[in-house]
């Protein structure tokens, strides 16, 4: 996807925003999730917008904008490091402020869109009233320490890394992404292990615990920092990435969502860090098939975006 096509689908965003605010005023909207700056939703590794019909962010976008809120669904290189998505993000985010009228954002990370968002808050504070990380891995991932284990310029590493890289390449084609960055999987493994967290962090410490398991600083440089996450791999028979989840756990030694660990998700203000939740729960995949017996996690997007508004963002 060109810069002209990458401009048509958030100028796209802008009309779903408004036909949003038009049916909310239509229909009796509670103006629930109008916040004052639009919402923008940033994915994970082999994240997309939208992928053969199938929203990443599944149903949360269409539930926050029926009450009030413009949400732009942003997509970024699959498999890079944090700061060159950041900066592909970054481009975006200003166009989102120049097309919406609005001089910042809030800004909603995934996974691995957790440090994206934190890169673009760090780099220019000015465009972004707040970060809320959903699930993102602020001190890295066990299971990234794992991978990390093959050796350096291995041939083992080098079919891992073609593998992934085939599989970012393939998402990204299909989704019709904006991102012509090379597909750069041992990139993303140096970010999201613990080691290239740390380095992460000593460039970027904006909300991050300076304790292991505590919250980090609510605001700085006038951008509020929130993180939730869940601690439970397993969450729902009938969803098949459950099993995955609980594969991926065994790496951990703690409390995880399959994927992050419960201290690794914090970051500034700390709303929840065990919702019964694994990593694709949190994002409301795969289908909506999540826990039962846990607040749906659309219902907690929406929450958020009321918690935004409640204070002026």
């Amino acid at each position: 996807m060109n810069n002209n096509k990458k401009m048509l689908a958030l100028t796209l965003g802008v009309a779903l925003s408004a036909s949003g605010s038009v049916n909310a005023s239509l229909f009796g909207s509670s103006g629930y999730t109008e916040t004052r700056y639009p919402i923008v939703l940033a994915h994970g590794m082999l994240g997309f917008d939208s992928l053969l019909g199938v929203d990443y962010w599944y149903g949360i976008p269409a539930a926050l904008r029926r009450d009030g809120a413009q949400v732009y669904v942003t997509e970024v290189s699959q498999l890079n490091t944090s700061e060159l998505r950041g900066e592909e993000l970054l481009a975006q985010v200003e166009e989102i402020v120049a097309i919406s009228g609005k001089p910042k954002v809030n800004l909603i990370g995934h996974s691995h869109g957790g440090p994206t968002i934190r890169y673009v808050a760090a780099v220019r504070p000015d465009l972004v009233a707040s970060v809320t990380s959903v699930g993102g891995p602020h001190k890295g991932s066990d299971v990234a320490d794992l991978l990390r284990r093959i050796p350096e310029g291995s041939t083992e590493e080098a079919i891992v890394a073609g593998l992934v890289n085939g599989m970012g390449a393939l998402i990204n084609f299909l989704s019709g992404s904006s991102s012509t960055a090379p597909q750069n999987s041992l990139g993303s493994l140096e970010s999201l292990n613990s080691e290239g967290a740390a380095r992460f962090n000593a460039k970027y410490p904006q909300g991050v615990p300076t304790t292991e398991c505590g919250e980090g600083a609510y605001k700085v440089n006038g951008v509020r920092y929130y993180s939730w996450s869940g601690t439970s791999p397993l969450t729902n028979p009938l969803d098949v990435s459950d099993a995955m989840m609980g594969a991926a756990s065994l790496a951990f030694e703690g409390p995880t969502d399959g994927l992050v660990g419960r201290c690794s998700s914090h970051l500034g203000m700390v709303i929840r860090d065990n919702y019964r939740m694994n990593h694709l729960d949190e994002v409301n995949q795969v289908f909506g098939l999540t826990s039962l017996f846990e607040t749906d996690p659309v219902s907690i997007y929406r929450q958020h975006a009321n918690r935004l508004k409640n204070a002026g963002l």
